[in-house]
């Protein structure tokens, strides 16, 4: 087989982007933003602090057309129609995840949240723009049908929008893929659906006498790759643990805390943080590149009263690690969340939420950090947040703190592997292939990409 691979550069632009999660691993497998779409306007300033500073490592070309603050899809699908019919069919990929909170089974799974109609304009936004390809994230949860009168379920809101999408004239097909697979630190299941633009998939399926059906599964194949590599590079062919990602990050015992005073704003006085002296194993090791300890912010440890610290402590002892504890354990030791879980150092994390003391450190008696929630989705040390720590009451309508910026995220090290595998689809799609096979794409993703 002569199999040539030429990358060129890919444009994407995200939608939902949260605070660039997805955004993050994209262009770390090569890709270049143009604009993200987020309407909250703690997240985007996270964004904007990570993309669009002076000093930004994966700056974006944002249009001059539209403001770099937070937007709604709604009102940019309706104030800026024009500016985007004028990319139509120029953009790579169109990549997103819409709001999952009506679908999550870690919540309330609601038919009725107006947050799940989200995905529709995801779709609208495809027809508006034409791009070449696409990328939607969500919980496996939007496949589940909902329950309504008398028992009956209706279509998932998944296979509405594959059908959608399928209208709109591309070739999609999804897969759940588990964060921990690909060299992320945390057992974080997500729905991953892929698309082609139907004109595309015909020519890829054509110069691989094989079918659309087979290019998206070659697709896969070299997502996965990635994900295999990955796993070498983080956690030398296994999946990466609690220790191996956050053991830098620990305050160590009461007589000897590796602590110092918290720099921060004056309403921040008192709070403690890590005194970081570096990284020890491999993952640590990527994560802290080009950082000094300086440079590493959301470091702040909780000030937890002392008998809250002691319950915390009795928990590490004497309960069973990596599991939510029983009603009976959780009434035993007076906690009153339904999900605590003090995590085990030698496996992945459980999949962490926008609630910061759903789990516990593993060796500290206290919740984890920002810094530590974002080590265990794999954001680097050099990404910075803005905006509060955390929220509470009404105020969670409208604020976006920084666990929550962290919990709702893509993986970076998920979506780089996305997009190197899907990177390496589109190079064969503009380059000359001969005797070109599906499952080859993972072939070319790694000739074209090494990780």
């Amino acid at each position: 087989m002569n199999l040539e691979v030429v990358p060129a550069s890919r444009t994407f632009i995200d939608l939902f982007s949260g605070c660039g999660g997805l955004s993050l691993g994209l262009c770390q497998a090569g890709w270049k933003g143009l604009f993200a779409i987020e309407k909250a306007t703690d997240a985007f300033e996270t964004f904007r602090e990570n993309f669009l500073g002076e000093n930004s490592r994966f700056a974006f070309d944002w249009p001059s057309w539209l403001e770099q603050r937070a937007h709604s899809i709604d009102d940019v699908l309706a104030l800026r129609g024009l500016h985007l019919s004028k990319m139509r069919g120029e953009v790579d990929l169109i990549a997103g995840g819409p709001p999952c909170q009506g679908f999550s089974f870690a919540g309330k799974r609601n038919a009725k949240d107006p947050r799940n109609q989200l995905s529709q304009r995801y779709v609208d936004f495809v027809e508006r723009l034409q791009p070449k390809s696409l990328v939607l994230e969500n919980v496996p949860g939007m496949n589940v049908a909902h329950k309504y009168e008398h028992g009956k379920s209706r279509k998932t809101y998944y296979e509405k929008l594959l059908h959608s999408l399928s209208i709109a004239g591309y070739v999609v097909s999804g897969r759940v893929l588990d964060a921990a697979d690909f060299g992320v630190p945390q057992r974080r299941t997500r729905l991953i659906a892929v698309g082609i633009r139907s004109d595309i998939a015909d020519k890829l399926a054509c110069a691989a006498s094989s079918t659309p059906a087979d290019v998206l599964e070659g697709i896969f194949d070299a997502i996965n790759q990635a994900g295999k590599r990955q796993l070498v590079r983080y956690g030398q062919g296994a999946h990466v643990t609690v220790r191996d990602a956050i053991s830098d990050l620990a305050i160590g015992p009461a007589d000897h805390e590796n602590t110092e005073d918290y720099v921060g704003s004056e309403r921040c006085a008192g709070y403690r943080q890590v005194r970081y002296q570096g990284p020890n194993t491999p993952y640590q090791i990527a994560m802290a590149s080009g950082v000094t300890p300086s440079e590493m912010d959301s470091m702040r440890l909780a000030r937890h009263r002392p008998d809250v610290e002691k319950r915390f402590k009795a928990i590490l002892e004497t309960c069973p690690r990596g599991v939510n504890l029983s009603a009976e354990l959780r009434a035993q030791h007076r906690m009153l969340k339904h999900r605590t879980v003090p995590m085990h150092p030698e496996k992945p994390a459980p999949t962490l939420t926008t609630l910061p003391d759903d789990v516990l450190h593993y060796r500290d008696p206290r919740i984890l950090t920002v810094r530590e929630y974002a080590r265990i989705q794999s954001f680097p040390d050099w990404f910075r947040f803005k905006g509060k720590y955390t929220t509470g009451g009404a105020s969670r309508r409208h604020e976006c703190p920084r666990y929550t910026q962290v919990g709702n995220a893509v993986p970076p090290l998920l979506g780089q592997a996305i997009g190197s595998g899907l990177m390496a689809c589109l190079s064969l799609s503009s380059t000359r292939v001969i005797r070109a096979s599906a499952p080859s794409l993972a072939m070319a993703e790694k000739k074209a990409f090494a990780v």
